[in-house]
């Protein structure tokens, strides 16, 4: 048996994202040169595997990708409240599963009620600009540790496990890692 602690470190993919977002099917082409077809066979690839764990992504061809600084804002007071996998779960369940905007505070504010937090404290936090700072620096703090892209899983503060892994993959690497300790 291995004891984890989980925490969720801010990234953002897109931080120059506009504030009305971009068309998935189009940010992906612009920024990958991927075709509309091979973006929505990568958007099968995570729903299918993403179903397989029992979540729902409704992601289509006019989704769109938002910016997600006041989101990651917002899970950096989560975690300090005890909140955070919640607070994720509720903001993965609005964003891919609801298609909802993340970067929109009435959005957040009531995913942080679905999480057990206080939506007066969550709206606080989003106004005020708490934790920008903060939320900055770890930004840059993985990014000055080569983080890239995400999913990214650091284990220990020594181990990468980059990309969407099926759970074989990460059964696998965390069997080698705690052979490596033991």
């Amino acid at each position: 048996m291995v004891d984890a602690q989980i925490t969720f470190q801010p990234f953002e993919l897109n931080p120059a994202m506009p504030a009305e977002g971009q068309n998935i099917v189009e940010h992906v082409a612009q920024k990958y040169g991927s075709t509309p077809e091979q973006s929505a066979a990568n958007r099968e690839m995570i729903r299918a595997r993403a179903a397989e764990l029992g979540f729902t992504m409704r992601g289509t061809d006019q989704s769109r990708i938002y910016n997600t600084f006041d989101a990651h804002r917002l899970l950096h007071w989560a975690e300090i409240e005890g909140h955070q996998a919640a607070l994720k779960h509720a903001l993965f369940d609005a964003y891919f599963t609801d298609q909802l905007d993340p970067s929109n505070h009435d959005v957040l504010v009531a995913a942080a009620e679905k999480a057990g937090l206080h939506p007066e404290a969550a709206r606080h936090v989003l106004t005020t600009g708490e934790y920008a700072e903060e939320v900055r620096r770890t930004e840059q703090l993985w990014q000055s540790r080569g983080i890239s892209a995400v999913p990214a899983i650091v284990i220990d503060d020594h181990y990468l496990i980059s990309g969407g892994q099926p759970p074989e993959a990460f059964e696998q690497a965390l069997r080698q890692i705690a052979a490596e300790a033991a």
